[in-house]
């Protein structure tokens, strides 16, 4: 992977904006015909002024030569010279304003257009990453990914309503005045245009210099908006742990690679502009020379013809118009570069492949009876590399209505095992079924309805507690919101908030306690009325009163559902009808508590710590302990 390259995203092969033309700029071709078209007539308009001003000095002011406009008749030209001068300023004028009205035009047509399809390319790109499974989440980096979809949307944005729009104003005007030029006297436009291939050539360099430092620079800012989201969502842990000066030397760090990659562009960027414009103004030295050369000794050699005085000034301006844009086109190809750096990463997100993925022809589950299957399920956070599996052929059926309990040390595998049945990943080995459906094969949709799941941390969006509950049964009415709250033990504490259901809770909750956040969970879970339930440590930041009031609560859904359950704490699966212990990401026992119990393995050993009979536990439990310990601080295992 190189630093250009954003961590966790597939690269983009050959992205480019044509790409994002030929895909967001279809639908939204009128407003850009509009904003081309009127460009063109702005750049035209913008023509008349210098020919004009020719004409009315060698016509009007110098009288060597008779008063005559193109597309104009001659009965339409008035015969004394102070109607051909007010005709002269009416013209302008006319112009003026038609360049006006064009200009107008064809801006608001640019910015239609960029708009639109920054907010497409936005919503599409959000809708892709929204798809991605877990796993590209676990390899990603929030404030990366945020910089892709924010950042680098409006730096393409940026340049399609003015890189684009500038391009082609330059474009049309490059070529009407080129075209003006060469019949005006197309020797002396020769001479103009001798900076066009330098000007070339040097844009060549600079964009073959440009290019893989604007992709280092877009890079750097990926990693410093992920420092900084990182830090801003752990200030509570910065400040309790007094690591102040610690992160705002890592954020001085992240904020100096982007400096560097950024200052590195600009020195390439700063030295090239001032190129141009030297060219350019050579350029048009050159043709103020030859051409007052031309007006006062006749024409040099090779050249022939005449060149009168108002025609040299109608030349020198257009010369000016025309020389001046290739040094203006300069800017719009280093916004060009920015640009596509910014596209590549865009389209690196649209790119991505989830692992997880819906079937081709998906099965519905039109009505769920709830049996639930693990068969032979093993599985790795990295199947490719040399991680050991956190999963290991691990089976168990679930029949309807059955609850089951998970059980096991920290690091055994509990929270992967659940995470599978919701499809937040898939085994790589072995099959996970409801139903007798594999869940590979099952519309994602008809599965995520039939599962209730509940994470160890839940999390709240920022908004009310009313809506938190909603959330996913977003048609819920006030009552039923009510009811699933009493049931997850919430809606006494709700009520004394200070505004109630309509209460915020911050981001992520933060507003509420733990054991409050769990309960709004919780509450959200049973407004859905899933036939699967599965909770993950769905009670462990809740004091044991009101643990027991959710349990009592949790008893009743689960008696005609089926029902998973981890628990750190024994007493909450003790009724369960099957209890499974990992370890090591295996099944190393299972069956009902007192069977466990008469066991004295694992489970039994377990229980003896949570009821505080430390004397009774044997030294293996311990040695054991602590080589699980040593595994899951090393990363070889994961819950």
């Amino acid at each position: 992977m190189t630093d250009a390259e954003p961590r966790g995203l597939t690269p983009s092969e050959g992205g480019s904006m044509w790409r994002l033309y030929a895909a967001y700029g279809r639908e939204n071709a009128g407003h850009a015909v509009l904003g081309t078209a009127m460009a063109l007539v702005a750049r035209a308009s913008g023509l008349v002024p210098a020919l004009l001003l020719g004409l009315a000095i060698d016509a009007v002011l110098l009288g060597t030569r008779p008063f005559s406009l193109p597309l104009v008749p001659d009965a339409w030209v008035p015969a004394a010279a102070a109607g051909q001068l007010w005709l002269t300023v009416g013209i302008l004028v006319g112009a003026t304003l038609l360049g006006a009205v064009a200009s107008y035009l064809g801006s608001y047509g640019w910015n239609r257009f960029a708009q639109t399809i920054q907010h497409d390319l936005r919503t599409d790109a959000y809708d892709h990453l929204q798809a991605q499974d877990r796993a590209f989440f676990d390899a990603s980096r929030t404030g990366e990914l945020l910089s892709v979809l924010n950042n680098d949307v409006n730096q393409l944005e940026s340049f399609l309503t003015d890189g684009v729009n500038s391009g082609l104003r330059i474009v049309a005007l490059v070529v009407g005045v080129g075209l003006v030029m060469f019949a005006l006297n197309p020797w002396l436009a020769l001479v103009s245009l001798t900076a066009v291939p330098v000007l070339v050539v040097f844009t060549g360099l600079f964009v073959r210099a440009i290019q893989p430092k604007y992709a280092a620079m877009r890079a750097s800012v990926g990693d410093l908006n992920a420092r900084l989201e990182n830090n801003v969502g752990g200030i509570e842990v910065i400040k309790t742990e007094g690591a102040e000066a610690y992160e705002t030397d890592r954020v001085r760090e992240a904020s100096r690679a982007y400096y560097d990659t950024n200052w590195d562009a600009i020195r390439t960027r700063i030295a090239f502009f001032p190129g141009l414009s030297l060219v350019s103004g050579l350029s048009f030295a050159l043709t103020f020379a030859v051409g007052a050369f031309w007006v006062l000794n006749g024409p040099p050699t090779p050249f022939s013809g005449a060149v009168s005085a108002g025609a040299f000034v109608t030349f020198m301006l257009y010369t000016q118009q025309f020389v001046w844009p290739l040094a203006q086109f300069g800017q719009i190809v280093n916004n060009y570069q920015r640009a596509r750096a910014s596209t590549d990463r865009v389209y690196a997100v649209l790119e991505a492949e989830p692992s997880v993925a819906e079937a081709n022809d998906p099965v519905s589950l039109l009505s769920v009876a709830g049996r639930v299957e693990y068969d032979d399920v093993t599985f790795s956070y990295d199947p490719d590399g040399d991680d050991t599996p956190v999963l290991r052929g691990v089976s168990f059926d679930a029949a309807p209505g059955d609850t089951v309990g998970i059980v096991g040390p920290t690091g055994s595998g509990k929270s992967t095992l659940v995470k599978l049945l919701v499809r937040l990943y898939d085994p790589d080995g072995g099959a996970v079924r409801v139903d007798g459906h594999d869940v590979r094969e099952v519309s994602l949709a008809d599965l995520r309805d039939a599962v209730g799941y509940v994470a160890q941390e839940p999390f709240l969006f920022y908004g009310t507690v009313r809506e938190n509950i909603a959330y996913g049964t977003f048609d819920a009415d006030d009552d039923a919101i009510e009811a699933a709250a009493r049931r997850a033990a919430a809606h006494e504490f709700i009520t004394n908030l200070p505004d109630g259901y309509d209460t915020m809770v911050g981001e992520r909750g933060v507003k509420l306690s733990g054991g409050q956040r769990q309960r709004v969970a919780l509450a959200r879970t049973f407004l859905k009325e899933p036939d699967v339930l599965v909770l993950d440590e769905a009670t462990s930041h809740v004091d044991t009163e009101t643990e027991a009031i959710i349990q009592r609560s949790l008893r009743e859904m689960a008696s005609d559902r089926t029902t998973v359950a981890i628990a750190h704490r024994l007493s909450t699966v003790r009724d369960a009808d099957t209890i499974l212990v990992l370890e090591g990401g295996r099944v190393v026992e299972r069956g009902t508590h007192e069977d466990l119990l008469a066991e004295d393995g694992l489970y039994a050993n377990l229980w003896r710590v949570q009821a505080g009979d430390f004397e009774a536990l044997p030294e293996s439990f311990f040695d054991a302990a602590i080589a699980r310990r040593a595994a899951i601080e090393g990363g070889g295992e994961s819950d």
